[in-house]
């Protein structure tokens, strides 16, 4: 078997007959790798951009893309409560117990690359985080609303002011500002589906009062 990761999908009968019964629950604990060449927070970053927004154009089914992305982002942070619950939402089979492998109700395969699953060992943090925009720098068009985040480090909301036309990325910073959780272990959940940074909180649909999941990963 060709352990090498691919964005591909394979459907055929022996696929179908290799997840017959064979559905595992995801395995509490995240894949361990080392880069051939050390990876930048930024580089990784990239990485996995590329490989979610091409994906899906391949085959299968882009609902079940979007749900093996955000289960991914889930279980990074140790939310694995809810990447099981997104994968049962979704009717995605894990016959190993890992998102390396995966398949839908129809018996069309999903393989992740371990890069969108966990960081490497010898990842290096990016020197240019200081030197980015602050949120004071952004255009801030729009109306302020209040939103209620829900942490998942403590279960409670906290609620915090944001600006329509602001990025998600520039509300992660008034939440470090206010919280202290640097913004690169924020992933913001809305809806089942996980806020890219670029996308602004207009065109994410948050309204007033509108609860916010903000998963928090531990720093390795």
């Amino acid at each position: 078997r060709n352990s090498r990761p691919s964005s591909g999908i394979e459907s055929t009968d022996e696929t179908n007959l290799q997840q017959t019964g064979k559905n595992q629950p995801l395995r509490h604990e995240k894949p361990r790798w080392k880069s051939d060449v050390p990876l930048m927070e930024g580089q990784l970053r990239s990485k996995r951009d590329e490989f979610w927004d091409t994906a899906p154009a391949f085959e299968g089914r882009k609902e079940i893309w979007d749900a093996l992305k955000a289960a991914a982002y889930a279980a990074e942070t140790n939310d694995f409560t809810l990447a099981q619950a997104i994968i049962d939402g979704a009717n995605i089979s894990l016959p190993n117990g890992t998102l390396l492998d995966c398949y839908d109700e129809l018996g069309n395969r999903y393989q992740l690359p371990v890069y969108c699953l966990s960081a490497p060992g010898n990842l290096v943090e990016d020197a240019s985080d200081a030197e980015s925009p602050s949120p004071e720098s952004e255009p801030c068009a729009g109306h302020e609303i209040l939103l209620k985040l829900r942490l998942s480090t403590t279960g409670k909301d906290t609620k915090m002011a944001v600006r329509t036309g602001e990025t998600i990325l520039a509300a992660k910073r008034r939440l470090e500002d206010l919280e202290g959780i640097p913004t690169s272990q924020q992933r913001w959940f809305f809806g089942g589906k996980l806020l890219s940074d670029r996308t602004r909180v207009d065109e994410a649909k948050l309204q007033m009062g509108f609860v916010v999941q903000v998963a928090v990963a531990t720093p390795s």
